[in-house]
């Protein structure tokens, strides 16, 4: 299933990985395990950030996401399911409409 992951990445330690030069190395360490269809990095409430497209097999596959940002970065991750407008076609609203409208 597609998802989109949010993470925010503290102050620190992300500027103590940008001093010491290893901050771009991790990043890419953890973009090659996720292997992600899209990534961007922005901001968001004054601290960097990151939006990933990413392909979830099976819940269980979650932690193994998330902990390298937990781990490497004390980052906050945010996991939203993702529909493209054929998923949303599928999704049975006129039925579910009538049933609880």
């Amino acid at each position: 299933m597609k998802m989109l992951l949010s993470v925010e990445f503290p102050h620190e330690p992300f500027n103590a990985l940008v001093r010491n030069g290893t901050c771009g190395e991790v990043i890419g360490r953890i973009l090659d395990t996720i292997k992600p269809e899209a990534a961007y990095f922005t901001e968001e409430g004054g601290r960097r950030a990151g939006v990933f497209v990413i392909e979830v097999k099976e819940p269980s596959s979650v932690p193994a996401i998330a902990e390298p940002f937990f781990l490497n970065f004390q980052a906050d991750c945010r996991f939203r399911i993702l529909m493209s407008p054929q998923d949303l076609q599928h999704a049975g609203l006129d039925a579910l409409g009538k049933q609880w409208g």
